[in-house]
């Protein structure tokens, strides 16, 4: 094999593939934490102090609730679609690959009765005509097709289902307008270049109320399981993991979150605009170039 003559300026990429925060160095995190146990004081408080500042960073409502959940995206996502669906009809959105897996989870592993509705990689599905009193699960974008939704217009501000979103390639890289969302999950390898094995999971009121009182009919692993006695487990939301957390991911994150807190919003701004505006890198924030067909649907 013949050693590239062109090597990548920054070659510390993450699990995302995106790239590390600029000035990122192992010898910058915090290690007093690592040896100890995660329920130990230190450890809580370096958790629920990630979990405080990533929900202020996204500007989530304030009555929204925020967990560290086991297996990336993945295990938010499914936390969610197998402990709150089945108990209305559900539309599924699909425009690529990670998409097109939640239909297959839906569809053939729960086997409920969906209305199912994709496009090719490129293109987005209709978005219209969603019955506002069903629940709908879709990608805010696509993170093998880099087609995202316009914004979140189409989802009905008097719902009565559940819009379950899997923000994982949008969260801070692109505007999302939380109060259409009752359920997203993203993982911190993406955006920010965090490192993978660790989910986050957004839960809006209308969501707990649901978990609470009218639950998903299936038995649940512990690993899924959102509520003990009928009622949430709060203390997921409060650095109270499920299963045992790496804290040097934990630390990562921090020094990721701590770099996004210092650019600020303007910041974050630059880029999201530049992205709408056509087929350019998102550069710093995520890493990731796609060329668009349709720019005013394409996020890179």
């Amino acid at each position: 094999m013949t050693t590239p003559e062109v090597r990548p300026a920054r070659p510390q990429f993450s699990s995302g593939p995106c790239p590390k925060p600029p000035g990122w160095s192992v010898d910058k995190l915090d290690t007093r934490v690592l040896g100890r146990s995660h329920r130990g004081a230190l450890g809580k408080a370096r958790l629920q102090d990630a979990i405080e500042r990533t929900h202020a960073l996204l500007e989530l409502p304030a009555d929204y609730k925020l967990g560290i959940v086991p297996a990336s995206d993945t295990g938010a996502m499914e936390m969610a679609i197998w402990s709150l669906l089945g108990t209305r009809p559900v539309t599924m959105l699909a425009w690529e690959s990670f998409g097109a897996g939640w239909v297959t989870d839906v569809a053939k592993q729960l086997k409920l009765d969906a209305e199912i509705r994709t496009a090719d990689y490129g293109e987005i599905c209709m978005l219209g005509g969603i019955d506002p009193a069903q629940d709908v699960v879709f990608t805010w974008n696509g993170t093998t097709s880099g087609v995202r939704v316009p914004n979140g217009d189409w989802i009905s501000a008097d719902r009565t289902g559940l819009a379950i979103c899997d923000a994982t390639s949008a969260a801070f890289a692109q505007d999302i307008d939380w109060t259409k969302v009752d359920v997203g999950t993203f993982s911190w390898q993406k955006a920010l270049g965090g490192e993978a094995a660790h989910g986050m999971l957004v839960l809006s009121p209308r969501a707990v109320e649901r978990l609470e009182n009218d639950p998903a009919q299936r038995p649940l692993p512990k690993i899924f399981r959102l509520t003990k006695g009928g009622k949430l487990i709060d203390g997921i939301f409060k650095g109270e993991t499920i299963n045992t957390p790496s804290m040097l991911c934990v630390e990562d994150w921090l020094f990721a979150i701590a770099w996004a807190e210092k650019i600020g919003a303007q910041g974050f701004d630059r880029p999201r605009r530049r992205q709408c505006r056509g087929p350019r890198p998102l550069g710093a924030i995520s890493g990731l170039d796609r060329a668009p067909r349709r720019r005013s649907l394409h996020s890179f």
